[in-house]
This record gives C-alpha cells, sequence and structure tokens, in this order.
C-alpha cells in the first residue's frame, strides 16, 4: 500500500478535478493550480454535452478509446456518490439514428462497430418504427435506429458545480487561483506572478490541456459548439445522435425539459462565438429530429476547444515527479475517470476517508 502523499495539481478543468477527487478518495492532500475560479466557467467541461458514447468513436478506428470509454463508465457512479450527484448520471442508453435519405450513413457506421469491434456490435440492438416508439414515443417518422444500452451521460453542468462546492470546502484541498502555474523538475510548481517561492510536492501532475502547448508542441485544439434550449413540447428520455453525411448533431435531455445540442467536431482553434451556419445546422436538424423544437426558446451557446494530440488519442507521460495528462480531444467526460486511475496507480491506497466528508449544498 502506497504512504498518503500531498500533489500539486495544475490545471482545474474536468481532468484535474476528476484526478482530485480520486486523489481524495484515497485520503491524499491536493494542492490545484487555475487561472480560473473555483466554479470553472472558462473550462471545456463545462461547454461539454457530458456524452459517454464509447461506440462514436468506431468511426475512426479508435479501439483503445472503445474500452477506455467502458472502463470510464464503470467508474463514473463513484463519482457522482461521492459528490452526492448521483442523479446527474444517467445509464438509460442512447438512440442512434438518421433520416430515410441518409440511412446509408447509419448503415455504414454500422457495418464499421461490426468489423472493427465485434464483441461492442454484439451489445447494440436494432430498433424498427413501433420498437423506436416503445422508447422513444417522442421520436415520430423515423423507420429505422440502433439502441446503445451501455452508454449514458453525465450533466456537465451539475458535475461543475457539485465539484466546485466539493474541492473548495475539502479539508485536504487548497486551490490557488493564479495567473499562470508552470510544473516543473523534481516535483515543483513554479506560479505567475512568480513573487512565491515555488511550491513542492511529492508528485505534480499537468492537467492544463491547451494551455501546455509548450510542453506538447503538436497540441492543437477542436471547437466544439453547443446550444442549451429550453423545449417543453418534446419528452425526450435518452441522448439522440442524428446521423448525416456532412456532420453528427446529438441532442441530450436535461431537466426541466431543457437539451443540449451541438456537433462532433470542428477543426478549428477558435473559441469566438457560436457562427451562423453552425446556428442554422444546429438548429434545422434539432427541427427535423422533433417538429415541437421549433418552438424552442435558445437560452445559451456556447464554443470551446478541446486539446487535441495528431493520432486524437489522450497521452500520459511521467518524468521525474510531474506526469502530464492531455489529449483528451472531444473525449473529456468519456475518459477523465479512466485517464485519472492510470495517472494515481503508483499512489493507489486503500483508504476511503472521503466518503465521510459531505459538502455543504446550495
Amino acid at each position: 500500500m502506497a504512504e498518503l502523499g500531498h500533489f500539486g495539481i495544475v490545471g482545474a478543468g474536468l481532468q484535474g478535478r476528476v484526478l482530485a477527487l480520486g486523489l481524495l478518495a484515497q485520503g491524499h492532500h491536493v494542492d490545484l493550480f487555475d487561472r480560473d475560479t473555483s466554479f470553472g466557467n472558462e473550462a471545456a467541461g463545462m461547454t461539454a454535452a457530458g456524452m459517454l458514447a464509447p461506440f462514436a468513436e468506431v468511426e475512426t478506428a479508435q479501439s483503445d478509446i472503445l474500452r477506455q470509454g467502458f472502463r470510464s463508465i464503470g467508474l463514473w457512479p463513484d463519482l457522482v456518490q461521492m459528490l452526492g450527484i448521483e442523479h446527474a448520471l444517467q445509464q438509460q442508453g442512447s438512440l442512434l439514428t438518421a433520416h430515410s435519405q441518409d440511412l446509408e450513413e447509419l448503415a455504414l457506421f454500422i457495418r464499421r462497430l461490426k468489423n472493427q469491434a465485434p464483441y461492442a456490435y454484439k451489445a447494440i440492438q436494432p430498433l424498427d418504427q413501433s420498437q423506436i416508439q416503445t422508447l422513444e414515443p417522442a421520436l415520430k417518422g423515423f423507420y429505422q435506429a440502433w439502441y446503445l444500452p451501455q452508454e449514458g451521460q453525465v450533466d456537465s453542468r451539475v458535475f461543475m458545480q457539485a465539484s466546485h462546492w466539493f474541492l473548495s470546502q475539502h479539508p485536504r484541498v487548497r486551490w490557488r487561483l493564479v495567473k499562470a502555474a508552470h510544473p516543473t523538475a523534481k516535483g515543483t510548481i513554479e506560479t505567475t506572478p512568480n513573487h512565491q517561492r515555488p511550491r513542492t510536492y511529492d508528485h505534480v501532475f499537468d492537467c492544463r490541456g491547451l494551455g501546455a502547448t509548450q510542453a506538447w508542441p503538436h497540441l492543437r485544439g477542436v471547437r466544439g459548439e453547443v446550444m442549451r434550449i429550453h423545449a417543453p413540447d418534446v419528452a425526450l428520455n435518452r441522448p439522440v445522435r442524428l446521423m448525416h453525411p456532412r456532420y453528427r448533431i446529438y441532442v441530450v435531455p436535461r431537466a426541466h425539459h431543457q437539451y443540449v445540442i451541438g456537433a462532433t467536431e470542428i477543426e478549428a482553434n477558435d473559441e469566438t462565438p457560436l457562427s451562423v451556419r453552425s446556428s442554422l445546422e444546429l438548429l434545422s436538424a434539432t427541427y427535423s429530429l422533433h417538429a415541437g423544437f421549433g418552438e424552442a426558446r435558445i437560452l445559451e451557446t456556447r464554443t470551446a476547444c478541446r486539446p487535441a494530440l495528431p493520432d486524437n488519442l489522450p497521452a500520459i507521460e511521467t518524468q521525474d515527479r510531474c506526469t502530464k495528462i492531455n489529449g483528451l480531444y472531444r473525449h473529456g467526460y468519456l475518459l477523465a475517470p479512466a485517464l485519472a486511475q492510470a495517472a494515481m496507480a503508483p499512489w493507489h491506497t486503500t483508504a476511503e476517508p472521503a466518503q465521510s466528508f459531505v459538502p455543504i449544498k446550495k
């Protein structure tokens, strides 16, 4: 059993928070460094739809993502239980469908899944029109779909808020708001402004995402665009992905008839507001899914850039007393728990004192 330690985490976005929660559950002490507030309003994890959709990766033949994704899905229940937000995790599966003119796109996706991941193909279920209606009564006019029972979602907004309260109040956490922080050799962290001496830890984790471009020269940004809408005339129970030759639209239900809609990815390191073209494509595709979205109200639009490496796979590198985690691409909520588990494996303990700490709810 490893001894309890004191760790520094640079970057308190999604990956940094999940890693901090894992270390706390093992009884360790954690210092979090970020330029953002503890609520994390600037983090890409706030923009994400929070889909746990490993099957989506068969289009790029990333079987590693599929395996790690399933492992992460198994870790999420403990994380939400730790935060007291079990309701934020939905594990009712997801639906994959297409309009009649785009059914070949759906068929092509399924063929790729069958060829590249036959073990996963066995777990999904084809649906005809009547079966679609049984599973999602609100979806009318769709004749073919596939039910992916192992998929789900995490309410990203709820997770970021709950982790904010939990970490900012935890007695073994110090949240350090700085202009910039840089992990250095031998487990130290230098901050800007640098009037303070570098802090030294048993080990340092670098989870800065795009803020770590100097450490990852080939890192690039992949733009994500989402809308949050209120649609009281629509009642979807689970995420729906709509296949199309040019894009993959997802519609993710939230509480109180709210929905998060977005496209999978846009290759651009650009965080400017949502474009007219993207808005029209997102809204048109959503309206084609259900006419009730025509009377929906747009509550919010958000854009963010996610960090990606050339092969679109995440990477973990350890040198001296620093571990770098980066390249989550569009897989933040899907992969963060598995990556955190792998990164903190050398310090695994059997202690679980974090379960006795109950954060104040606000």
